[in-house]
């Protein structure tokens, strides 16, 4: 399906604003109250309106009173599908002040839509929003272009993904029965002088989806709550103004869904699992002891320490460090005593610190719009005080370091009592997992979750330290470890080291991930997909021995200077010259290909590194890689992963395994795993879905098992992880704001009802469904 435009002022103009094609082009009033009606049409005779389709079909429909716009996405054909409206020349909004964009979309399909707003400035600039399109009747959506919170004090940047709040989402800024675009990323900020195009689109989607979409206006903003951040989250850390099901109000109700949930908890394997999870009722292969990998007629599989068949399900985020939400106050850090220094665990990893404390009396507000989230907070001298943490760094949000609280630890506490809550609640989630029966404990399963010798596990490490690095240009977490560096290896054994003492050998552990979404290169084009060839050739040899790596590479092809020069068309003096510091610009389809070999080299010395220290400590144990980003998987790292690795592993967000995306793995016949997947809705209280969006959370319950059928189909997938456990804090983890709807559990710890069904359907069938005849 191509790509095709209409570009007729009076058709688009009746579709946008509701007017027959005939009849006047001024908008019609839109509410009944005048400050909310339409500011002006999106389209004139002076400035015609052009709608094209990518991957997507169109038709205009005219009705008594109105025309409207039906999309056919052709999801499972195209990774991406679109329709487009664009100006003739761009539209000047610059006059106008505190508005937004809405329209009127229904959904005639079989499926719920997540779709992507992109609206595009003269400058470039971007700023993506989401919504998920329930099934059913015509809605209106609105997104914020001009005022209230996207506004930011003099002095303040646009922040990519957080609001000033140090939220993902805030909550509405006025009340309405409409529905507001969740933010994704981009410049909240546009330049409403020059507006150049608004883009809908769909992605990776399993299912083909259609929209209607009528009466596109610009509105005024009804008048600012300035209260909307105020008194947000109530004692239990969930939303004090929505009810929702499952909600806590008071003890007695958690303590009640404690009891009716530890009657089904029966701590048993589903009758299929052999002792390890595998597929008793299936074949029988080799048993080592140990978690290995065999293709299978024609399909990649894990073989369980028994031998049986074995796919990994199971839960991310088995623990607590990331629970923690930051409250407002800060102290003298000095005071503070960072226990977790233990130089192989990150930040975001360690959980908060205690707050000692000689550092009590030097509590200050820093932040007061966090604190008035808060209905309620205890004192320290409370016994619930215990859940207050120190995080000493954050990679973005409203506060850069501060005190932190977990509704959710508090929470554990009090369901479970104050006497080992958290044996209690290790207990529980062990018993949760094999009644819903997954096979695994996913990463970031807290290393004490390592002995329960009844669920497997996936152990983790992170390589940091004091080594070199390198930079993509768009090194997201963190930069990139210069990986020639002697101290990156050195520091490789140590944190392997450490894991294999958490490990202690268990035949229970499948394997090892190690680091985490790094930035090996992002986007198709070649600045971005080899950016680390890029930046790092402009750096000195003698200071970075990647550079100096990439140099004796390039100096072995071409021997001497002159021929780099001519395949290259540069004039550098002397291979010393180049060392020091190259001109990187692109020139050449051969300069192009010896980037692809730098690069791979990179990877490959990378995996080359971590594997061997993984093969000294822990020899008996799958290496699992670096769970490569579905926005930052090149080619030549995944070539070189799978010389290394015993299984390639993915975090991917998106609705599924999209056929079109994972042709290649046929070509690298590798055991290939996902690492991350999630969904989220916006009907438990919550302001952010998450990365992929369900209109609620049957429909939530119903994408995630077409999620993970996509890959029990696929031969090539040997598991999927969902991430998380439990859901973000409703003010954002402290670490960097994430407010998601992404938990099997809420904060009060009380389980999904739809997304336990839905476990345990698609896990009780994952073997005969992939194995089966």
């Amino acid at each position: 399906m191509t790509s095709r435009s209409i570009s007729t002022a009076a058709i688009i103009s009746a579709l946008l604003f509701g007017c027959d094609s005939g009849q006047s082009q001024q908008p019609p009033t839109v509410l009944s109250s005048a400050e909310n009606d339409a500011l002006m049409p999106l389209s004139t005779t002076d400035n015609p309106l052009s709608i094209e389709f990518e991957n997507a079909s169109g038709t205009v429909l005219k009705e008594a009173t109105q025309q409207r716009l039906q999309v056919s996405f052709a999801g499972q054909q195209h990774l991406y599908s679109a329709v487009v409206l664009r100006p003739e020349s761009p539209w000047d909004w610059s006059e106008l002040e505190d508005f937004h964009l809405a329209m009127d979309i229904a959904n005639p399909g079989d499926h719920s839509v997540q779709i992507f707003l992109d609206i595009e400035d003269i400058d470039g600039a971007n700023y993506t929003r989401s919504v998920a399109i329930p099934m059913g009747p015509s809605k209106t959506y609105y997104a914020k272009i001009h005022g209230h919170d996207l506004a930011t004090p003099d002095g303040e940047e646009n922040v990519e993904l957080n609001f000033l709040s140090g939220l993902r989402s805030n909550p509405e800024t006025w009340e309405s029965d409409d529905t507001q675009f969740i933010s994704m990323w981009g410049q909240k900020n546009l330049n409403i002088k020059g507006i150049k195009e608004i883009r809908i689109s769909v992605q990776h989607n399993l299912f083909d989806k259609e929209l209607e979409i009528t009466n596109l206006r610009l509105r005024k903003n009804p008048t600012f709550n300035d209260k909307f951040l105020t008194a947000i989250v109530d004692q239990f850390g969930q939303n004090a103004n929505v009810e929702f099901p499952g909600k806590i109000h008071n003890m007695d109700e958690l303590q009640q869904a404690r009891i009716n949930e530890a009657k089904e908890l029966t701590g048993e394997l589903m009758p299929e699992f052999g002792k390890f999870g595998g597929w008793k009722n299936g074949p029988k292969l080799d048993a080592t002891g140990y978690f290995r990998t065999e293709k299978y007629q024609g399909k990649w599989s894990l073989v369980d320490p028994e031998g049986y068949l074995y796919f990994a399900t199971g839960l991310d985020i088995l623990r607590l460090a990331n629970s923690s939400t930051m409250t407002g106050y800060d102290y003298d850090n000095s005071l503070i005593d960072d226990v977790y220094d233990d130089g192989v665990t990150p930040d975001d990893s360690k959980g908060p610190a205690a707050i000692n404390k000689a550092a009590l009396p030097t509590r200050h507000l820093v932040s007061e719009m966090r604190n008035k989230m808060f209905t309620w907070l205890p004192s320290h001298d409370e016994p619930l005080a215990k859940w207050y943490g120190y995080r000493p760094s954050a990679h973005s949000g409203a506060m850069t370091k501060g005190e932190t609280f977990s509704f959710y630890g508090a929470n554990l506490e009090r369901k479970y009592g104050e006497q080992a809550p958290i044996d209690a609640w290790r207990d529980v989630t062990v018993k949760r997992m094999m009644s819903w029966g997954f096979t695994s404990l996913g990463n970031w399963t807290d290393p004490s979750f390592y002995d329960n010798n009844k669920v497997p596990f996936f152990a983790n490490g992170w390589i940091i330290g004091d080594f070199k690095t390198v930079s993509s240009g768009n090194d997201f977490w963190a930069p990139l470890p210069d990986v020639f560096d002697p101290e990156f290896e050195r520091r490789a054994f140590i944190t392997i080291e450490v894991v294999a003492q958490q490990v202690k050998n268990s035949p229970w552990c499948v394997g090892i991930f190690v680091d985490n979404e790094k930035s090996f290169g992002r986007g198709a084009h070649p600045e971005g997909h080899y950016g680390i060839v890029f930046h790092t050739l402009r750096r000195d040899g003698a200071e970075v021995p990647t550079k100096a790596a990439f140099t004796g590479i390039l100096k072995d092809k071409y021997q001497s200077i002159d021929e780099l020069n001519k395949a290259w068309d540069k004039s550098f003096a002397s291979w010393e010259e180049f060392d020091q510091g190259a001109d990187s610009t692109l020139n050449t389809d051969a300069q192009l290909k010896d980037y692809s070999t730098l690069l791979h080299a990179y990877g490959a010395k990378y995996f080359e590194t971590v594997n061997k220290a993984i093969d000294h400590y822990l020899p008996n144990h799958l290496y699992l890689g670096a769970r490569f980003p579905d926005w930052g998987m090149p080619r030549e790292l995944i070539e070189a992963a799978a010389k290394h690795v015993d299984v390639v592993s993915y975090n991917i967000y998106k609705e599924g395994l999209h056929p079109q995306k994972w042709g290649f793995l046929d070509e690298i016949d590798m055991p290939s795993i996902i690492g991350e997947f999630h969904i989220g809705a916006m009907d438990n209280g919550l302001f952010h879905p998450g990365l992929i969006h369900a209109s609620d959370q049957n429909d939530r319950a119903r994408m995630f098992e077409e999620y993970l059928h996509s890959v029990i189909d696929n031969p090539n997938f040997v598991g999927a992880h969902w991430f998380q456990y439990m859901d973000s804090p409703i003010t954002g983890r402290a670490f960097d704001g994430e407010n998601y709807n992404v938990g099997f559990v809420n904060v009060a710890d009380t389980p999904y009802r739809p997304m336990v069904e839905a476990a345990r359907r698609v896990n009780s069938s994952m073997y005969p469904r992939r194995f089966g005849k």
